[in-house]
């Protein structure tokens, strides 16, 4: 029997690579992804700003109040939300599952994060609680590590301590005891651990395997599902994909947020709280085009421009270095 060629086989089977493995059905490709576990549940919490989604992304929690405290309380006007899970591992019945590559006319790396040096990482616990506001950041105590507690619903409540950005990763054993330092550990724990300089892929690569993590933030998913449907309809209409995957405009802003990260590293504990404190003030409209343009070029640099401008004269030549 003749081998089967694919028009598309997507390499793993994590929220990007099955968004990716949609979108190519969606458009009528005939589709395959590699599994190896595909019954495997996930245990992560995907969170993303609602505006960066595609509509009708299927949502598990959404919060309409977003806080963030630095050496102040900041309201974040911003709807945040967490994703479902159930909906982002479904695949249509046209989508086949393998257990090894086979041929195909594009076949995409969608593994997870390449390998790098400067990390973020972060332990957190499920804990009861009615709340429905998310905040992004709570600086207040341990000084180089923040909260990060966000709702799931069902009065459940994910609380995580988190080191935003260390060459190399603080240890998680450090990170556990930070937080149960704080408070009782619930029955579910979660586990973070990736690379937020993961170099940028030239390859036919897709989600974090291609570089789509912020070095800021360290989020990757929302814009995994944002481009799978653009993906899918270059490879349909017969052009190159990898210019969607990285347009000229998203090359120049990650290099300028990688710019942005080696600056951060460089940062003391105090130093981290008064610079997120100047993020903080800036302009709504300034954090989302840093926090999520990531082809607008001329909102990026003026959100660094006006940073630059704002910050305190100690820090800005660990900005300028």
């Amino acid at each position: 029997m003749d081998r089967m060629t694919f028009d598309v086989v997507v390499i793993g089977g994590g929220p990007a690579g099955r968004a990716l493995a949609r979108a190519c059905a969606h458009e009528g490709l005939h589709t395959a992804i590699v599994d190896r576990r595909p019954d495997r549940p996930w245990t992560a919490t995907y969170g993303a700003w609602a505006d960066e989604l595609p509509p009708n992304t299927s949502t598990r929690s959404v919060s309409t109040t977003v806080r963030a405290y630095a050496r102040e309380e900041h309201q974040i006007q911003r709807t945040y939300v967490v994703l479902d899970n159930a909906k982002l591992h479904e695949l249509p019945d046209t989508v086949e599952v393998l257990q090894r590559p086979e041929a195909a006319r594009y076949t995409f790396n969608a593994t997870g994060a390449r390998k790098g040096r400067a990390e973020q990482t972060a332990v957190g616990t499920v804990i009861e609680s009615d709340s429905t506001e998310t905040t992004l950041m709570d600086w207040r105590g341990n000084g180089d590590t923040f909260l990060y507690t966000v709702p799931l619903g069902g009065n459940r409540l994910l609380v995580e301590e988190t080191c935003l950005a260390r060459r190399p990763g603080m240890p998680l054993q450090e990170l556990r005891e930070r937080l149960h330092a704080r408070l009782a550990p619930g029955e579910e724990e979660e586990r973070v651990r990736f690379p937020l300089d993961a170099p940028r892929a030239t390859d036919d690569a897709f989600g974090a395997a291609a570089g789509f993590i912020h070095p800021a933030t360290g989020y990757s998913v929302a814009t995994s599902l944002q481009l799978a449907p653009r993906v899918a309809g270059a490879i349909q209409a017969n052009e190159d994909p990898r210019h969607v995957i990285w347009p000229k405009k998203a090359r120049i802003v990650h290099a300028m947020r990688m710019r942005g990260l080696e600056a951060l590293l460089r940062f003391s504990p105090d130093e981290t709280l008064d610079f997120f404190e100047v993020f903080f003030r800036l302009e709504p409209e300034e954090q989302r085009a840093y926090l999520s343009g990531r082809e607008d070029v001329k909102g990026t640099a003026a959100a660094m421009l006006a940073l630059f401008r704002t910050t305190p004269g100690h820090l800005r030549w660990k900005l300028l270095r």
